[in-house]
C-alpha cells in the first residue's frame, strides 16, 4: 500500500513538473521577442543633428520669450545695443541662430551645461557661458541673471535643445584640444585675405555686416579675451566654416597663414587676463597686445606660441 502510494505521489510530481516545463516552452520566446533590449551606454547618447524650426514655436509667454531670445542671437547689437560694445551679434558666428552644423552651432548646448571651464577654473552654468560671450566676444557687459534677455537667451538654447538628452554625445561639437598647426606666414596671409576675405569683411577688416561680414579686427570686433583670439581657434574656425560656403578647402597652412594675419591687427583688450587660467595650463597662443606688438617689431616666436617640436 505504501508502495503504490510513492508511486502515485511520484507521478503527480512528475506531471507538474513537466507541464511547468512546457508552459516555460511555449511563453518564454514570446517573452524574450517582445522583452526591451537594453541599449548599451554610447548607442543610448548618439543623437541626430535636428534643431527645431521656429515655426514650431509654441504660443503663450514660452514661445515670445523663444522669439525673443531667437532675436536676440540674430541681431544682438540692434537689440541689446546697451550690453553689447561692438557690432557683432552671436549669429556672426552661430550662423543662423546657432542652426548650422558646421558653422557653431548652438543646438544642444543645455544638455552639455553645467560644465568645467578651465579657462575660468570652475564650473559653468548655460547663464554663465552667454556672459563670458557678452563681455568677451561682444565687448559688452552681462545679462543681469533675472533680466527678459536671459531669461529669453535660455528659453532659446533650451527650444534649441529639446529632445537632446543630458550627457548626449554631440558629434558636431568642436573638438576640444586644438589640432596642430604649421608656422605661419603673417605675410602670405595677407595675401590671401585680400584674395578671398576681403569682400565680405573688407580690406580693414571692418566688415560689411554683422552677420553676412563681421568685423574680424578694430574696435567693432571680439575683444582678446575670446575664444577667438586663440591662434589656433582662429585657424580652426577658418578652416571648417571659410570661404562662406567653401568650408574645408583651405589647407592647414593657408588657415593659420589667415589666423595670424587677422590676429596681428589692434582689437580691444579685454581687461580680465590676469583672473584667466587660475589653476594653470594657459594657452601659449593667445594673442593679446604683447603678442601683436611682437608681430609689428619682428620679433614672435610663433614655433613656441605653437608649441612646434623642431
Amino acid at each position: 500500500m505504501k508502495n503504490s502510494l510513492a508511486i502515485i505521489i511520484g507521478f503527480l510530481i512528475f506531471g507538474s513538473l513537466f507541464v511547468g516545463w512546457k508552459i516555460s516552452q511555449d511563453l518564454g520566446p514570446a517573452e524574450t521577442a517582445t522583452a526591451p533590449q537594453p541599449q548599451t551606454e554610447s548607442a543610448s547618447k548618439e543623437i541626430e543633428f535636428n534643431p527645431p524650426s521656429m515655426e514650431d514655436v509654441p504660443d503663450g509667454p514660452l514661445g515670445e520669450s523663444i522669439k525673443y531670445g531667437h532675436e536676440l542671437v540674430m541681431e544682438t547689437n540692434t537689440v541689446a545695443d546697451e550690453y553689447v560694445g561692438n557690432n557683432l551679434s552671436c549669429a556672426s558666428c552661430h550662423a543662423n541662430g546657432g542652426t548650422v552644423k558646421e558653422e557653431a552651432p548652438m543646438v544642444g548646448l543645455s544638455a552639455v551645461y553645467p560644465e568645467y571651464r578651465p579657462r575660468e577654473g570652475e564650473v559653468y552654468t548655460l547663464e554663465d557661458r552667454i556672459n563670458g560671450c557678452m563681455i568677451r566676444s561682444m565687448n559688452g557687459k552681462m545679462f543681469p541673471t533675472d533680466s527678459k534677455e536671459m531669461r529669453a537667451m535660455i528659453a532659446y538654447l533650451q527650444y534649441m535643445s529639446e529632445g537632446v538628452p543630458a550627457g548626449a554625445d554631440l558629434s558636431w561639437r568642436g573638438p576640444k584640444e586644438p589640432k596642430q598647426y604649421p608656422v605661419p606666414s603673417v605675410e602670405d596671409g595677407e595675401k590671401l585675405y585680400a584674395q578671398s576675405c576681403a569682400s565680405c569683411h573688407a580690406a580693414d577688416g571692418s566688415g560689411t555686416g554683422t552677420n553676412t561680414g563681421p568685423a574680424v579686427w578694430g574696435e567693432n570686433s571680439f575683444n582678446d579675451g575670446a575664444g577667438m583670439s586663440r591662434l589656433t581657434k582662429m585657424a580652426g574656425y577658418v578652416q571648417k566654416n571659410m570661404p562662406k560656403g567653401q568650408g574645408g578647402t583651405l589647407s592647414d597652412q593657408q588657415a593659420i597663414d589667415l589666423a595670424a594675419y587677422i590676429l596681428s591687427h589692434d582689437r580691444p583688450e579685454f581687461q580680465g587676463h590676469e583672473g584667466d587660467w587660475p589653476k594653470g595650463g594657459r594657452p601659449a597662443d593667445i594673442m593679446n597686445k604683447e603678442k601683436r606688438e611682437q608681430v609689428k617689431n619682428g620679433t614672435i616666436d610663433w614655433e613656441a606660441m605653437l608649441t612646434i617640436k623642431k
